[in-house]
């Protein structure tokens, strides 16, 4: 190659070698035009981002009244306390003043304050004034936040009820859990700003989103009328040496719960300590919480007995099956196919009327009527009066009924469900049906909420629950009232009469499974006044030591819880 041609060659690569650079440059500006001009603002956000790091402000839980106004779940202030470990400047004093402060063991302390992280959580729920004290205290390193813990100024009561929240401010059981969402808020937000290793630079400004408090809950429960009727189950619950005791009172006309108790009640506060009644009841102790936090009323069913006679006689008078003065014969027992059923008095009521039957709480009467219904009407009413549904509670954990299925019922399930044995319900579906029998046939939903309050807008908004007409006609009602009325006055529901009130009620006494295990519910369902129904109540005692019959030891409870809250419901 000669000397002209290698020039040339070293001229065309020096130019295309000044060409690639050229076309880099005008690349590389191109992409920085671009950058800055057109996605600067989204690129000052990532960057933001990677600046700036996020600690929670717990929203504050929205309190919970009863129905007058009285605050029966509230709030606690208190506070987070945390560490930095690259802005700790004296880790010894840290040290000892966290372990001082919060009661937690050194060794553990300095865990967590030589741990190398851009943040460590040393302890949450401090109680506000403490927090103050190492606030105060001044070391680097040391963040304090505010924070904010559930608090039940009553302890236990309505502790079934209520439920609780956890240390993460969410509701765990009861109403608390089922309106999670409505009482939890929103969570604010501290922005801090950090270096290049994402560790908080000490002595800048922090940016605050605030929290937005949850919505406030009313209920239709009477804090005063919960006192009475926990008061009376509690004196009921020591004198027999119960297992448990429940109670419920409701508005038969609008499902309105006013009070729900179910002995032994638990401290909402300290919801993880085993009370002593149930250090036994389980293999686990999660099987023991769970034992201790249950609500009966709602989770469990059982077999209602007596009580479950007003369904039978409610089907029977809506079919015009009987009347009131249908004569009937009770030797102490009734033949049905093979089988020998009795009644609870062995040697028998002689001859009475139906009327005198309900009175008597007559097992022969009751399977023969059930025997004029028939299965299949019989279980029609069952559906009519929503005893194969849950009721629709607002509390988490509704169990239904266990009922036979028309193919499986022959003539002595038919017999036996007649006086509410071999069916199981829940003591709210019992209420529920009979609020459908005294009330003129309306069929209610139980409830508890009545309506919240925005916490932003103060806007009030009602819940509403629809009320299902035509479970029975108004005639039969009123025969029912009637009926019941006189088992309180005359019958074997004397012990549940109110001085200056017209009561009704019915008695029962159920044997718990396995049969002749010897334990037993006692139980009494009354309502006042009879004529116009304002009050439907029911108490049960689960396996009474001594004495077990209904009529003898819930009767008496249920007409003290009257003499004081029909008076109360009077001058409100």
């Amino acid at each position: 190659m000669s000397d002209i041609e290698i020039h040339l060659f070293q001229k065309r690569k020096y130019n295309l070698v000044f060409l690639c650079f050229f076309l880099a440059f005008l690349l590389l500006t191109g992409r920085l035009i671009y950058l800055t001009i057109f996605r600067s603002e989204e690129l000052s956000k990532r960057a933001l981002s990677i600046e700036q790091r996020e600690r929670t402000i717990k929203a504050a839980r929205g309190k919970v009244y009863d129905r007058n106004g009285v605050v029966l779940a509230d709030n606690q202030a208190v506070c987070s306390v945390s560490v930095i470990y690259y802005q700790i400047k004296e880790p010894e004093k840290v040290i000892r003043l966290l372990s001082q402060k919060l009661a937690i063991p050194k060794k553990e302390v300095r865990k967590k304050v030589e741990k190398i992280s851009s943040r460590e959580k040393i302890k949450s729920n401090v109680p506000k004034a403490i927090a103050d004290e190492i606030r105060e205290a001044g070391l680097s390193g040391v963040k304090v936040d505010e924070d904010y813990k559930r608090y039940y100024p009553f302890g236990t009561l309505a502790s079934k009820v209520l439920g609780f929240a956890g240390a993460d401010n969410q509701g765990i059981l009861g109403l608390e859990s089922r309106y999670d969402s409505t009482l939890k808020g929103t969570d604010g937000k501290i922005l801090t700003m950090t270096d290049y290793q994402g560790i908080e630079v000490e002595n800048l400004a922090e940016d605050r989103i605030e929290s937005v408090s949850g919505d406030d809950l009313y209920l239709s429960l009477d804090y005063n009328i919960q006192c009475y009727v926990q008061q009376a189950a509690k004196k009921v619950l020591k004198a027999k040496k119960a297992k448990r005791v429940s109670a419920i009172l409701m508005n038969p006309q609008n499902g309105e719960i006013y009070a729900l108790v179910s002995l032994p009640e638990y401290d909402l506060n300290e919801p993880f300590t085993l009370i002593e009644e149930y250090k036994e009841q389980g293999k686990t102790q999660n099987d023991k919480l769970n034992n201790m936090w249950r609500n009966p009323v709602i989770s469990d069913s059982y077999e209602p007995g007596s009580t479950f006679k007003i369904v039978t006689a409610t089907a029977a008078l809506e079919e015009k099956k009987v009347t009131l003065q249908d004569s009937f014969f009770c030797s102490g027992f009734k033949l049905v196919e093979d089988r020998k059923i009795r009644c609870h008095k062995t040697q028998g009521h002689g001859a009475e009327t139906f009327q005198q039957g309900f009175m008597n709480s007559c097992n022969p009467v009751f399977m023969e009527i059930g025997a004029r219904v028939g299965a299949k009407d019989m279980l029609k009413y069952y559906q009519k009066l929503g005893l194969y549904e849950r009721t629709g509670v607002d509390l988490p954990g509704e169990a239904n009924s266990i009922m036979h299925k028309l193919s499986k019922i022959g003539a002595v399930e038919l017999a036996t469900m007649s006086f509410g044995q071999s069916i199981q319900i829940t003591p709210l579906q019992l209420l529920r049906a009979v609020s459908a029998g005294i009330n003129g046939g309306k069929l209610v939903i139980p409830h508890l909420a009545i309506e919240k309050k925005d916490s932003i807008t103060k806007e009030i908004i009602q819940y509403e629950y629809p009320i299902k007409p035509g479970a029975v006609s108004e005639e039969t009602s009123q025969t029912l009232r009637e009926l019941l009325e006189a088992v309180v006055a005359e019958g074997t529901g004397k012990n549940g009469q109110v001085e200056g009130y017209r009561v009704g009620g019915k008695t029962a006494t159920s044997e718990k499974l396995p049969r002749r295990s010897g334990k037993y519910i006692s139980s009494f369902l009354g309502f006042a006044p009879a004529d116009s129904p304002k009050i439907l109540g029911l108490v049960l005692i689960d396996e009474p030591q001594g004495v077990y019959y209904g009529g003898v030891i819930a009767a008496p409870v249920m007409a003290e819880i009257f003499q004081n809250v029909l008076p109360y419901l009077d001058n409100l």
